[in-house]
């Protein structure tokens, strides 16, 4: 909800035209009654799959292609663990979204982020490289497909490179990293450090030059 429509169309030019992979959509707190209009935009101005990045029952729509259920395990609030899950699971099992589960893992950033807040949960601090290996190994245990580390919307410092390779380790499923990854050079760091995919939201909207730059480089790794 910080778009608009003529940024949009700038972001899905720049993105088709830089081939990105995904288009996530959602956020901790939306604001405007606009995420079905965007969805719409997106679907028909590119050929990016549209993947729902929920934080709220709210922000569920059928018009996407795919889902992030998204539990957060490195929290202890059962809300966010399971409990919004069996609300929505009925439904999910009719929208005909594909639905990935996936273990999501906040990392403290040096600041408080959105997220955190609304989740009321502690992220884990940003050194303690052990308890991300347990959490990571411990939610593919769980039967979770894919592992999303995040440093949170507006993080000041991104996921120190030793915990994503201590992470990517221990586990087999896909890990994505989000969270304070501004630059082209960081994004193919946490590449090679082990990332499958990498997530980047205020620093694209700031200088939407940066979809093409950060694009680039990590399909280069």
């Amino acid at each position: 909800d910080k778009l608009t429509k003529k940024d949009l169309a700038t972001v899905c030019k720049i993105a088709m035209d830089a081939k990105v992979d995904y288009f996530f959509i959602g956020g901790s707190l939306l604001t405007d009654n606009t995420l079905g209009t965007y969805i719409h935009f997106l679907k028909k101005n590119s050929s990016i799959p549209v993947v729902l990045f929920p934080g709220s029952l709210m922000q569920v729509n059928m018009e996407a292609d795919a889902l992030l259920f998204l539990s957060l395990i490195s929290g202890r609030n059962a809300e966010m663990l399971i409990g919004k899950h069996v609300e929505s699971a009925p439904l999910l099992r009719k929208s005909g979204l594909e639905v990935i589960p996936t273990g999501y893992i906040l990392i403290e950033s040096g600041s408080q982020t959105a997220v955190s807040y609304m989740s009321n949960t502690t992220p884990i601090h940003h050194n303690k490289t052990d308890i991300a290996i347990c959490t990571a190994m411990a939610g593919e245990m769980l039967g979770l497909k894919v592992i999303f580390m995040d440093a949170g919307s507006g993080a000041k410092n991104p996921i120190d490179k030793k915990m994503i390779e201590g992470v990517r380790k221990h586990i087999s499923v896909p890990l994505f990293i989000g969270g304070g990854i501004t630059t082209p050079d960081k994004a193919m760091e946490n590449c090679r450090c082990g990332a499958d995919l990498i997530v980047v939201g205020n620093s694209i909207e700031k200088d939407k030059n940066l979809i093409s730059e950060i694009s680039s480089a990590i399909h280069s790794v």
